[in-house]
Formats: C-alpha cells, sequence, structure tokens
C-alpha cells in the first residue's frame, strides 16, 4: 500500500470511520481532493469491509465548467464501476454568501443518500478552517477545526496534505478537473490557501498536519469540556427549567460559559455568540434580583428568587381575584397568598410582597395587567408603573404579561419591581404575603 493508503487507513481505524457492512458514498466534485479520496476508498474497500459509491452535485453556478466536471465524474465512475448519483441544485444565496449557500445546497442533497458520506476535506483545508476562525475570533470549539465525523459525514483525509494529494494523484496517474473559482482572491479561504498557508508552511513544512492534530486535540478538550458542564447544568436546573444563579456564578469560568451557551439554546437562541453568553453571565451574576435581558431570536432572561428563568409570556393575563389564604393561576403565572402570624421572617423582593392585614379588610386582592396611571411607592419616592418599567429595562413586549396586585384602585406591588411601602405591615403584626412564580 501507498502511504496515502496507509494514513487513511490509520485514520479510519483510530477514529472509527468506516465499519464492517458500511455503505459509504464519497462525495465526489471532480477535483484533485475529491479523485484522491475516491481511489483510496476504491483501494481500502476490501480491507476494511464496506461498498463503495459516489456522488455528484451539479450547481450549476460555472457555465461550461459545471457540466464539464458532471461529465468528467460519471466517465471516470463509469470506468470503475463504482455506482454515482448525481443531483442537480438551485442554489439561493438568500442573505449568505454564494460559497455558503452552495455548501448547504449540497449538504441537503447528500444528505438524501443511504449511508456514511465521505467528503475530501484535507489537512490544509483544516488549517484553513482554524485561521478563519482565529481571524474572526473564537474559542476551542473554533480552534477545534474540522471534526472528522458529523453524524453521517465522514473525512478520512483530515490529516493528508495537499501536497501529498498530488503526490498520490501522479502515482496513480489520476486525471482530474479544476475549479476556477479556486483561485479567485474574493474568497478569504482562497487567500489565505494562496498567501498565509504557504508562509507558514516555509516555517514548518508540517504546519498543516500539525494544525490539524492540534485541532482534533482541542476536539477532545472541548468534548470533556462540554460533557462536564452538561452534568453541572443538569445539576444547576430544577424541575421547571429554571438555572440557579449563585451555583452557575461558583463554576469554573470555563464550564459557566458552556452552561449558559446550553442554557441560551434551550431557550431559543440557536447560535449564542460569546457576546451573549457574556450577557447572560452578567445577568447570572447581578445584584439586582429581578433584572431582565434580551437575546437573539426573542429569547428573554430574568432572575426570579435566585434563578435564571427563560420567560415565556404566556396566555393573556385577565383580572383574577386572588383568595386569601390561597392559590391561583392567572396568565403565565401561579400566585400563592397565606397569613403570615407575628414574628414570622418576611421577605419583601421583586416577587414576594408583605402587606399590612388592613389593606385587604374592605376590599379583596386582584391581579391583573397594568393599567394608564397605575402608580407605586418605592423607597425612592412614586413613579408610574410605565416609567418603573422602562427604569428596569423590562422589555416592552413582556410589560402588559407582569401582573399588577391591586385592591380597589389601589396598586399594592408589581411583579419583578417589587411592593408599595405605605402597605406595609408593622413590625410584629400579622402580615398578608404573596408569592408570584413563573409557570410554563
Amino acid at each position: 500500500m501507498t502511504a496515502m493508503e496507509n494514513q487513511v487507513l490509520a485514520f479510519c481505524r483510530a477514529n472509527r470511520l468506516i465499519a464492517p457492512g458500511d455503505q459509504v458514498v464519497c462525495a465526489l466534485s471532480g477535483g484533485k481532493d475529491s479523485v484522491a479520496l475516491l481511489w483510496c476508498l476504491y483501494l481500502l474497500r476490501e480491507k476494511l469491509g464496506f461498498t463503495l459509491s459516489a456522488a455528484h452535485v451539479n450547481h450549476g453556478l460555472r457555465p461550461g465548467e459545471a457540466d464539464r466536471d458532471e461529465a468528467f465524474v460519471r466517465q471516470l465512475c463509469q470506468g470503475y464501476g463504482i455506482p454515482l448519483a448525481v443531483g442537480r441544485v438551485q442554489v439561493q444565496a438568500r442573505g449568505r454568501g454564494v460559497e455558503d449557500a452552495a455548501r448547504r445546497a449540497r449538504y441537503t442533497f447528500l444528505e438524501t443518500l443511504p449511508g456514511k458520506i465521505a467528503t475530501a476535506h484535507t489537512a490544509d483545508d483544516n488549517a484553513e478552517t482554524v485561521l478563519m476562525h482565529l481571524l474572526r475570533g473564537t474559542g476551542l470549539a473554533g480552534l477545534g477545526g474540522i471534526a472528522p465525523a458529523r453524524g453521517r459525514i465522514i473525512r478520512p483525509m483530515l490529516l493528508i496534505t495537499a501536497q501529498e494529494v498530488e503526490g498520490f494523484l501522479h502515482q496513480w496517474n489520476l486525471p482530474h478537473v479544476e475549479d476556477s473559482t479556486n483561485a479567485q482572491g474574493r474568497f478569504l479561504r482562497n487567500r489565505l490557501r494562496q498567501q498565509v498557508l504557504p508562509v507558514l508552511c516555509r516555517e514548518n513544512p508540517r504546519f498543516p498536519q500539525g494544525c490539524s492534530r492540534m485541532a482534533m486535540t482541542l476536539r477532545q478538550d472541548g468534548a470533556l469540556l462540554d460533557r462536564l458542564a452538561r452534568q453541572a447544568g443538569e445539576r444547576l436546573t430544577d424541575s421547571a427549567g429554571a438555572l440557579d444563579c449563585a451555583g452557575v456564578m461558583a463554576l469554573d469560568p470555563a464550564l459557566r460559559r458552556r452552561v449558559l451557551g446550553s442554557f441560551l439554546r434551550q431557550a431559543g437562541t440557536a447560535e449564542p455568540e460569546a457576546v451573549h453568553i457574556a450577557q447572560a453571565e452578567a445577568l447570572a451574576g447581578s445584584n439586582s434580583p429581578s433584572a431582565w435581558g434580551e437575546f437573539p431570536s426573542g429569547v428573554v432572561l430574568m432572575r426570579q428568587y435566585g434563578k435564571l428563568v427563560n420567560y415565556h409570556p404566556g396566555p393573556p393575563l385577565a383580572e383574577t381575584a386572588l383568595p386569601v389564604p390561597g392559590e391561583v393561576r392567572a396568565g403565565g403565572w401561579l400566585a400563592r397568598c397565606k397569613i403570615s402570624p407575628p414574628g414570622e421572617k418576611r421577605e419583601n423582593s421583586p416577587f414576594t410582597f408583605a402587606l399590612a392585614c388592613d389593606t385587604i379588610r374592605q376590599t379583596p386582592l386582584v391581579l391583573r395587567p397594568r393599567r394608564p396611571g397605575d402608580r407605586l411607592c418605592l423607597p425612592g419616592g412614586t413613579k408610574t408603573v410605565k416609567k418603573l418599567f422602562i427604569d428596569r429595562k423590562i422589555p416592552a413586549a413582556w410589560r402588559d404579561t407582569l401582573p399588577v396586585l391591586a385592591a380597589g384602585e389601589r396598586v399594592l406591588a408589581v411583579a419583578g419591581i417589587g411592593g408599595d411601602v405605605r402597605f406595609l405591615p408593622q413590625p410584629g403584626a400579622p402580615a398578608v404575603t404573596v408569592s408570584l412564580v413563573k409557570i410554563k
């Protein structure tokens, strides 16, 4: 066997990319890398015990060249009796670059095929990917570059360099086609390939392999941290899905960032960036017991009873009588009311209010949405509820979903802000304690 065959065989075995009986589809563009991969897999198919086929995607983006490439791969596969599936896709950028849109369209077609899909990513491709992430700013995930496997996608040539590919093609006298866009400097990856990698390789000819091995090591480190963070997240998340703020802030920063990133993804922010995770971290560590934060995809997190909660507005809040004592659901909230005897420790927070019993002697308690002109007296003075919402930076879309606790025309308390100081119980006197909990 050639050196490249041995490397690919060892890599496949070490990373368990191909098992006996697998069906492997080689993604075949017709370029150097994909032709080398196809032929290498063809040579190894019996040793690894898999069946081989190929797939080609005609994007139709390069007039003349696209049809030439398709004709080439058809002839190549026919000559060696390799089954070939050809797909023609319509590329629509829709705000993304054409290169990214073509890649997505290509994978959409490939993933319709049965079996594992082998792509011809090389050590040079991995080094370029790591450099691109470095330029944009990244963490362990970005430095991890291209994964050896992702779902059904496998990359058997991830430690093979472009130079080794060319030597392999020459050794077997294998033809290939050239994609003219690979020479265009408007793509960042091409500029790195043409201008940056050659400089690095002059300093260290093994730079692509070293970079690729480093990336795989960092992927393993990242996988361990992710596993530990998943365990920590499960331990710190209650049955209602709220995250314990003190517990999160006590974690090592590397775990804390991962726990908060996972929490944001579960809340609906699909791809939280470092700035969003830092925002969630500030929220979890905030001294404000009712701090709020808005995140991408319309996600709103708030602190409640020392927990970080994914705030769902819930059903519309209608005026609801609150039994004393007792509990009731109002909108997306559960309200509990009890009589606190003299001497009992009382909590006054943005979601728990201790009120003088005289407050409700004549007028029943109700939960309702805010109304124009509602005012609340806090230690700093009296303000409208509207102004308090603005001061506390409570998102406008959620303000009408926060319950106002009222007795007749009097506003006694507002969820997320606190109780009116004029209705606090006297020391040693009994009190009515109302607590509000956000529910799904």
